[in-house]
C-alpha cells in the first residue's frame, strides 16, 4: 500500500482545479513506478524520495504545474525545460510523457539512485585578484612592510581591503581607510583580524 502524505493531500486540494487531476496522475504514476517512494514536502511543494536521496517533485502554479527529476540530465537529457521542471509548463495531461514513458523516467531515476548517483554541482571560476586603486597602490609601494603583507594574502583577502576602501562614500572616509589598512596591513593583519579567533 502506497504510503501518502497528508501534507501533499493537503497541497494537492489547495491547488488551482485544473492543475488537481494532473498533480494526482503524476502522484499515482510515481507510487505505482517506485511502491518504495517516500513522499513529502520540502521547499513548500511536493517531492518523492527514493532510498533516502530526492527523485523527483512537482509544483503547481496559477497557470501551470511542473514535474522534474532531480537528476534532470541524467534521467531526461538536457537542461530542464522552462517552467522549473523537466517537462516545461503542464497545463492539462496532454502536455507530459505517456504513462509507461513517465514511468521509464522513474525507473531510471530509481536506478541511478540505487547507484549513488549525485547531483553534479558547477564549480565556480575563482574571482581574479582585485584591481588595486591608484591611491592605495602608490601608498602600498612606499610602505613595504604592508606591500608584502598584502601580496601575501589570498585574492579574497586583498578583496576585503579593496572593496572597504572603494566603498568609502566621501575622500575623508576613504583617506581615513587606507591609512587604517596601511597600519594593519603593516602588522600582518587582515581586514576584519578583530573577528577571527
Amino acid at each position: 500500500m502506497a504510503k501518502h502524505d497528508p501534507r501533499v493531500d493537503a497541497y494537492i486540494a489547495k491547488s488551482a482545479e485544473f492543475a488537481q487531476p494532473i498533480l494526482e496522475h503524476l502522484r499515482t504514476v510515481v507510487h505505482a513506478a517506485c511502491p518504495e517512494v517516500e513522499e513529502g514536502l520540502k521547499w513548500g511543494f511536493p517531492h518523492f524520495g527514493y532510498k533516502g536521496a530526492m527523485m523527483c517533485s512537482m509544483a503547481s502554479f496559477k497557470q501551470h504545474c511542473s514535474f522534474g527529476f532531480w537528476l534532470q540530465a541524467e534521467v531526461v537529457g538536457g537542461e530542464a525545460a522552462e517552467g522549473m521542471g523537466s517537462f516545461g509548463k503542464i497545463t492539462s495531461l496532454k502536455d507530459l510523457p505517456g504513462k509507461r514513458e513517465l514511468t521509464a523516467y522513474i525507473k531510471k531515476a530509481m536506478a541511478l539512485n540505487d547507484a549513488g548517483v549525485k547531483t553534479k554541482r558547477p564549480k565556480a571560476a575563482p574571482k581574479p585578484p582585485p584591481a588595486l586603486p591608484d591611491d592605495f597602490a602608490a601608498v602600498l609601494k612606499k610602505n613595504k612592510a604592508a606591500h608584502a603583507t598584502f601580496q601575501g594574502f589570498s585574492p579574497s583577502a586583498q578583496r576585503e581591503y579593496v572593496d572597504w576602501i572603494v566603498e568609502a562614500k566621501t575622500d575623508a572616509t576613504r583617506g581615513k581607510r587606507i591609512a587604517t589598512s596601511l597600519e594593519w596591513l603593516a602588522e600582518g593583519k587582515q581586514r576584519n583580524w578583530k573577528y577571527q579567533a
